[in-house]
């Protein structure tokens, strides 16, 4: 595959995670739009790696770190969404202003 067809599917990604986490009032469809949006930096990364770096350790550490980011923005997330949903019985976005008070 060509640098530029990877480079599309992590556009494509980036653009669907990106309508996902704008246009969507729920937590849980929040945080997969913000999935796919590292996806799609994931997959981008992973092709300049195997074009330029050609098999160079340094873009396989990154893409780990990048899944070990992923991951623990998604506990978090869900551990936040479970405590607001446990205190306020709330499962959309435009309830969170409330927490304040």
């Amino acid at each position: 595959m060509t640098l530029i067809i990877v480079l599309l599917g992590a556009a494509a990604l980036i653009g669907i995670g990106l309508y996902g986490a704008l246009s969507q009032q729920s937590f849980v469809m929040l945080m997969m739009g913000l999935e796919l949006m590292l996806n799609g930096a994931l997959l981008a990364i992973i092709g300049f790696w195997s074009l330029y770096l050609g098999g160079m350790p340094e873009g396989q550490l990154l893409a780990i770190i990048v899944m070990a980011v992923m991951a623990v923005e998604m506990a978090i997330g869900f551990a936040l969404i479970v405590a607001v949903y446990r205190k306020r019985q709330a499962d959309m976005t435009e309830s969170i202003g409330t927490l304040k008070q």
